[in-house]
């Protein structure tokens, strides 16, 4: 399966790795996307650590929650309260954001249930999250709905599907594009 690596700043900190040291381990992991998500930098650190990882990564780079620096990468993943912030429905949400990245970036959307897919469907994305597959320690308030579970559902998408929330490297889900893998990054 596809590896699409989560580079999260608080997981970063927490193992004390390096940028360079997680890029390393995701390209050995065969990953082609790199997401980088930083919850509580500022935009400044935020495109500092883009610039870093885009130096050092030739695969696809996405940026979580900003779209105003997907010009430093290829794509923006958003979630679902984020969406709300670039439109009044998700539809009018997409429409600011594609003319906002253009039409050659990504735009992916975390979903958690059959209505967020069906939704999604209707919606011009280049792929969705969809998750979690287990309990992780980056989103305590992750909704659990099972790897198992997850396969069943990315059946009924038309985008293509990156498992998130959980996933490790020798996870198999069918109908899943891409697993979406963070916290096992950094086992050995």
């Amino acid at each position: 399966m596809r590896v699409y690596a989560l580079l999260d700043e608080s997981s970063l900190q927490a193992h004390g790795w390096s940028v360079e040291r997680f890029v390393r381990r995701a390209i050995a992991a065969g990953a082609d996307i790199i997401q980088y998500r930083n919850k509580s930098g500022d935009i400044g650190s935020i495109e500092k650590r883009l610039r870093t990882i885009a130096s050092l990564f030739d695969g696809r780079l996405i940026v979580n929650d900003h779209p105003e620096l997907a010009y430093l990468c290829e794509g923006v993943h958003i979630g679902q309260e984020d969406l709300r912030r670039y439109g009044a429905n998700p539809k009018e949400a997409v429409a600011t954001l594609r003319e906002i990245l253009g039409q050659n970036r990504w735009i992916g959307l975390s979903t958690h249930n059959e209505e967020e897919i069906a939704t999604a469907n209707r919606l011009e994305l280049d792929y969705i999250g969809l998750g979690a597959c287990r309990t992780t320690s980056t989103k305590s308030d992750a909704n659990v709905l099972g790897c198992e579970k997850i396969s069943e559902m990315a059946a009924s998408s038309r985008h293509p599907v990156a498992a998130i929330g959980g996933v490790r490297l020798d996870d198999y889900l069918p109908n899943v594009t891409w697993l979406v893998v963070g916290s096992a990054l950094y086992e050995d």
